[in-house]
């Protein structure tokens, strides 16, 4: 492996604790003996557009320097080639690191670790999701078609989603209570809604609910787990399905979400599966905290989809 490698910065990351890893992360790496490169980009298309640039180019490996969105945007990069993906995770969430058991809001360890992992070959395949817009089924086929996204860890769609598209529209405040505030507005009119499932191409499932996750890792929202058997190494994505329920009944499931221990609650259900269509009026999707669009959505599991240092 060449010892040229890609640090991918989002410097705004964390409220602005992206800017200051990338200085100790590159430290490290340049220490251990690495060339390093950064990549910025003046947005997230061509911030994505140069970091694919960086694989197409054969770089060593490809590093994400801030949160889940960043790594999200890496994922598009390396999904499907042999770059692997070092990730130092200092944003808000680190629902991806969390999952895989890398450093947290430390870049110079994250640095130290991902310099370790490459002189000794210590990487590892994992899966993610692949969705494709529109309700088409995923088919096998390699990535690149429109409108095609990966993710490692949850894909929400419903409440959790809801919650997502207000906070977005909020100015402040900033950081998590703008989502605890979101949740509050939300809990005041949020109703179940009608979905349509197919799980593996079998018969469409007309139910309420109040929300779906499909989770390749456990968690998302830093840390709620509301997918918390989910392996990113299995070949199968799990499905967490919160029924049907009044408010009351949801304020009190919800603070069981941060230990997993709300996949007992009768008003939920659970299935792993390798393929999901999902359809509901009005939903946004949202994967690994970033906007997919309207559903319907078909996801899949692509197995060992992306090479991860150090995990």
């Amino acid at each position: 492996m060449t010892s040229e490698i890609t640090l991918f910065v989002n410097p705004t990351a964390g409220r602005g604790r992206g800017a200051h890893a990338a200085q100790p992360a590159a430290s490290a790496l340049r220490d251990a003996g690495f060339s390093v490169r950064t990549v910025l980009g003046s947005d997230a298309p061509d911030a994505l557009r140069r970091a694919r640039e960086a694989v197409r180019g054969g770089t060593g490996a490809l590093i994400a320097v801030g949160g889940d969105g960043m790594i999200s945007l890496a994922l598009q990069a390396v999904a499907g080639t042999r770059t692997p993906l070092g990730v130092v995770a200092v944003g808000t969430g680190n629902d991806f690191a969390r999952g895989l058991g890398l450093p947290v809001r430390d870049p110079s360890a994250a640095g130290r670790s991902v310099a370790a992992a490459l002189k000794g070959g210590d990487i590892r395949e994992i899966d993610l999701g692949r969705v494709v817009p529109g309700g088409a089924g995923p088919d096998g086929a390699g990535a690149g078609r429109p409108g095609e996204r990966w993710f490692g860890s949850v894909l929400a769609a419903g409440f959790d989603s809801r919650v997502n598209d207000r906070g977005n529209r909020m100015r402040r405040p900033s950081g998590r209570l703008k989502y605890d505030l979101a949740m509050i507005a939300e809990l005041a009119t949020f109703r179940p809604l009608p979905y349509r499932l197919s799980l593996d191409g079998g018969p469409v499932r007309e139910i309420e609910a109040t929300l779906v996750a499909v989770g390749n890792g456990p968690s998302y929202g830093g840390g709620m787990r509301i997918c918390a058997g989910a392996e990113p190494d299995d070949g199968l994505l799990d499905v967490t399905v919160v029924g049907a329920c009044s408010r009351t009944t949801l304020v009190r499931v919800f603070p069981k979400v941060y230990r997993g221990t709300h996949l007992g609650h009768p008003a939920v259900s659970s299935y792993r599966v390798r393929r999901i269509e999902l359809q509901a009026a009005g939903v946004t999707g949202y994967a690994d905290g970033e906007p997919l669009g309207a559903l319907p959505l078909a996801v899949e599991c692509v197995p060992r989809a992306v090479r991860v240092i150090g995990c």
